[in-house]
């Protein structure tokens, strides 16, 4: 199996909105190549610290020899605890690249790719039970088209979704192949790829269950920064983004924070500086970095 990982997308950006310090404690929850780890570690001097954290087995590969790193072997979701573990109640800064490694995407097997022909799995921790094929063959409609919906942000969710039952009463739906040909009526010659991929991330999503891993990890993270400490995230689609820009804004995910007698509302972070994304000349060179968005925030 090739190991290779992709170059990271917005390096120099995301670790310059770490503001780091030199003898400072930081994490990166999302390992992959190391690249951003990398990039840290260059800025760091010899009593600072760096903690990773890759759910993925596959990433520990990439474990990096340096006396200030430990590689976690957790999802982020986790953070605080692991992080008291290893005796850091608090850090100075926190960096995450949300979505799918390119090795995830370009190692066939995985199945997270709309490229090949593979069996359901799109696990990036390959222990759990749940994997895309049991999503697809044992969801029941109304479970289908809420994920089709809401994770894929498709509006034939519950005609794909009837269709997929259908399909199942002919034979369980293993590889990616049968799942295209089942759904084969929804995607026209113009828009085949988009709306492959907007099924295939409605299932990855359901199946990592990643809107709720990025809850809680964000919920944790005005406890694990010092006062003045950065977060640098990354997100790659809408529902990721919408989430991080409300968090910033408001401490929460849905409805306002509450105000005091002169209208005003306590939050944790504040935003800093204006939304980031990949200069025309990084997308050329890495196709990933296309819907890249960078925000930054420091805790209050």
């Amino acid at each position: 199996m090739t190991m290779e990982y992709h170059n990271p997308v917005l390096l120099k950006e995301t670790v310059d909105g770490l503001n780091i310090k030199p003898e400072g404690v930081y994490v990166d929850v999302t390992f992959g190549g190391g690249g951003h780890s990398k990039e840290i570690l260059k800025r760091l001097g010899p009593n600072g610290r760096l903690f990773a954290f890759d759910q993925d087995k596959d990433a520990l590969a990439n474990t990096i020899d340096d006396a200030r790193f430990t590689l976690i072997n957790e999802n982020f979701r986790y953070v605080k605890r692991f992080l008291r573990f290893y005796g850091a109640k608090e850090v100075d800064g926190i960096l995450a690249d949300f979505g799918v490694s390119s090795h995830q995407f370009d190692v066939a097997e995985r199945g997270f790719s709309t490229r090949f022909e593979a069996d359901l799995d799109m696990r990036m921790n390959q222990d759990n039970a749940i994997s895309a094929y049991h999503v697809v063959n044992e969801y029941d409609e109304d479970q289908l088209r809420q994920i089709l919906f809401q994770y894929g942000e498709l509006r034939q969710a519950p005609a794909m979704a009837k269709v997929i039952v259908e399909e199942r009463k002919n034979g369980i739906i293993k590889t990616s192949e049968q799942l295209k040909t089942a759904l084969k009526r929804f995607l026209n010659h113009k828009k085949e790829n988009k709306v492959l991929a907007q099924i295939y991330q409605a299932i990855r999503i359901e199946v990592n269950q990643e809107i709720e891993a990025l809850k809680e990890f964000l919920m944790q993270t005005p406890e694990v920064l010092v006062k003045g400490g950065r977060l640098s995230l990354i997100s790659y689609h809408s529902l990721e983004d919408r989430l991080v820009k409300r968090f910033i804004r408001n401490g929460m995910f849905e409805g306002e924070p509450e105000r005091d007698v002169f209208g005003n509302f306590e939050v944790p972070l504040k935003k800093v500086g204006n939304l980031i994304v990949p200069a025309k000349v990084e997308i050329a060179r890495n196709n990933r970095a296309r819907s890249a968005k960078l925000r930054i925030a420091e805790k209050l």
